[in-house]
């Protein structure tokens, strides 16, 4: 069968997923932080206690919706955007109990959008912790007559210099790191598999460079304080390559909110690879 539009309400089992100090300090240098980011990246220093980025919500999650979708092809799906709502600081180590939701399926005529949203809160208290929604875009899904959904431009920064610009630099291996947090999908470390879905060599994980992104607005905008950070959202515009620069501009968009953008490349070569940014902070 078809991909199914009355999944939307449906929701997963309960899933507990636990993490430790190892886990954070892991995904912390899989984005890109180090020597200038230390409470991030160890644990056992006098001076500092350790932090937990705040994107690091991507690979804190559970439960699976896919079943109530109806059937497509895995390999028409892309991500097209990612937004994370944070009640506070995530704690360095810890037990949540996950529950995903179809929150919106929409008919885009060539393909679908489907919205899961996923809660995590902690196991012992039930307090919630953060929740996120992807968009997932399926080719070939779409066409059915249903609500085309949200549309149009969105977060759109200002004809003006940015208020604010930072460049990282990843690394040529910066997939092999971050794919210990999870995703292990050959597309990201198999030469050949990249070749075959039609790249010139592996790509970087999306939710990767939405990590770098993440630390340039906390660094930036939260005065490095993670309990500052309360909300982000973009959309994934062009893949990166590893190796590439990353330039994160932004602009005040109000008292606690900043739009953005993320670029890949430089010069003539740059291409804005994150769009629709929105920040919303304390």
């Amino acid at each position: 069968m078809p991909i199914n539009p009355d999944a939307v309400g449906s929701t997963s089992d309960p899933v507990e997923i636990s993490w430790d100090s190892k886990d954070s300090l892991l995904y912390a240098v899989g984005v890109g932080a180090g020597l200038d980011e230390l409470q991030f990246t160890t644990e056992n220093s006098q001076d500092i206690d350790q932090q937990v980025l705040p994107t690091q919500a991507v690979i804190l999650q559970g439960g699976n919706v896919f079943e109530h979708l109806g059937s497509f092809n895995p390999a028409m799906l892309v991500h097209g955007e990612q937004s994370i709502e944070l009640e506070g600081a995530i704690p360095v180590a810890g037990t949540g109990s996950c529950v995903a939701e179809i929150t919106g399926i929409y008919d885009k005529g060539k393909g679908a959008v489907v919205a899961i949203t996923g809660t995590t809160s902690d196991a012992s208290t039930g307090k919630k912790l953060f929740s996120q929604t992807a968009s997932l875009f399926i080719r070939g899904e779409g066409g059915w007559g249903g609500d085309r959904g949200p549309s149009g431009p969105k977060n759109v920064p200002p004809e003006r210099a940015p208020d604010h610009s930072v460049t990282y630099q990843t690394r040529e291996d910066q997939a092999l790191t971050y794919r210990l947090s999870g995703d292990r999908n050959p597309l990201h470390s198999d030469p050949k598999f990249a070749e075959l879905a039609g790249f010139p060599k592996p790509i970087l994980h999306g939710l990767c460079t939405y990590g770098f992104t993440g630390r340039a607005l906390l660094h930036a905008r939260c005065g490095s304080d993670p309990a500052n950070f309360a909300h982000i959202e973009g959309r994934f515009a062009s893949p990166v390559f590893p190796g590439e620069s990353l330039t994160i501009d932004m602009w005040s968009a109000g008292d606690g909110d900043a739009v953005f953008t993320t670029s890949a490349g430089e010069g003539d070569a740059a291409r804005v690879v994150i769009d629709q940014g929105l920040l919303q902070y304390r």
